[in-house]
């Protein structure tokens, strides 16, 4: 009886887990694919503010700057403003070496106490989109760099079609060990849901580390107003709040020259406080369905850690917990694919089946300390 109900429940729970990843790969597929030449032939107009938000930046700050004030796009119509969070390095002296590079720096200390805040990067976003002078606000992280036509695609994107939040994409780069190419996998299928749904409207996702959206629209919607207590999520969070409103005006620019790359997490402590931070705010989504795809994920790998352990103590059931493995590896291949060959990193699947295990293990740790635990980021203890 004990074997029956476990095979059903298995059954059922890979049923809508596969239906919900093969509807991601064919929503995928349908995403346009832009690659900004409609830029060249237009003259551009719209004034844009880069804003990064940096706390103990000092190795990547300076390739970060390097990489965005080397832009195709017209230096008169795109400043850079960096918001030291309370560094205790040489991150500041290093921004102020690009101040005759449209680089204007602001200093979080210079507003609040340390003491005083959780969200210390929605603070500093905040403040810079008030000294902005740009209509478009475009936000990338310290540790990131862009490419040399990423602002002239976005823009050319924002006059085409008016939106007013563009999630775009991002990747991981320098995947030199095991640990770092299972991040760029679990971190690529991340994308390539983030595309599907957000082109479907089926539910939204972005990553701050590459969104742009009005300034009249982010004041219109109340800015962080509501969510400013949470530590994390000024990214989803913020683009909840817009897509309640303006759902048709939310889009995603899937274009290989806006691609920003970031580096992965140097050691698995450091992986799983970034992922914690990422599931801690999953149950602060006002978008239902990106609950009820999260639950259906965190149930389904718990459901198989279940199974495995059970396993031991039923052996009748070890082949129906390989075999439940080897068919999600097989459904995920099979979206994973085509997000892998836009990001030209069709060769890390090969390591797929062997992340498979360690996948599963992560998400079930991370989705339970994401709610009932804390994490530590940029050295500080968030809640």
């Amino acid at each position: 009886m004990l074997r029956m109900v476990v095979i059903i429940i298995t059954i059922l729970l890979f049923l809508m887990y596969a239906g919900l990843i093969i509807y991601y790969r064919q929503s995928w597929l349908q995403v346009p694919i832009g690659n900004g030449q409609w830029a060249i032939s237009n003259q551009p107009s719209t004034i844009i503010s880069v804003i990064i938000p940096a706390r103990n930046e000092e190795e990547n700050i300076r390739a970060c700057l390097e990489s965005i004030t080397n832009q195709s796009y017209p230096n008169n119509l795109f400043e850079v403003i960096v918001i030291d969070d309370f560094s205790t390095d040489s991150t500041a002296e290093i921004m102020n070496s690009f101040t005759d590079k449209n680089v204007s720096l602001i200093s979080l200390k210079d507003f609040f106490k340390e003491e005083e805040l959780n969200s210390y990067k929605k603070k500093a976003i905040e403040i810079a989109i008030s000294k902005a002078k740009g209509e478009l606000i475009v936000t990338t992280d310290a540790d990131c760099v862009v490419q040399n036509k990423w602002l002239q695609t976005i823009a050319a994107f924002y006059e085409k079609y008016q939106p007013a939040f563009i999630a775009a994409p991002v990747a991981y780069y320098g995947e030199k060990n095991f640990l770092k190419i299972f991040q760029s996998l679990d971190f690529m299928t991340l994308q390539g849901i983030t595309g599907a749904s957000v082109y479907k409207k089926f539910h939204s996702m972005c990553n701050g580390a590459n969104l742009a959206y009005e300034k009249k629209i982010f004041y219109e919607v109340g800015g962080f107003t509501g969510i400013d207590n949470i530590a994390s999520g000024d990214d989803m969070l913020l683009m909840h709040k817009i897509f309640e409103r303006y759902p048709e005006r939310v889009l995603f620019l899937r274009s290989p020259d806006v691609i920003v790359k970031t580096r992965p997490a140097e050691s698995l402590k450091e992986f799983l406080n970034q992922r914690i931070r990422w599931a801690s705010k999953a149950d602060k989504y006002t978008d239902k369905k990106i609950t009820a795809v999260l639950l259906l994920v965190y149930l389904f790998n718990a459901w198989i850690l279940f199974l495995g352990i059970l396993s031991l103590f039923y052996p009748a059931l070890l082949l129906w917990f390989i075999g439940i493995i080897a068919a999600k590896t097989i459904v995920e291949l099979f979206f994973l694919y085509p997000v892998a060959r836009f990001f030209k990193k069709e060769k890390l699947l090969w390591w797929f089946p062997l992340a498979q295990p360690f996948h599963i293990l992560y998400t079930v740790i991370a989705g339970w300390l994401g709610k009932f635990g804390t994490y530590k980021w940029k050295e500080r203890k968030v809640k």
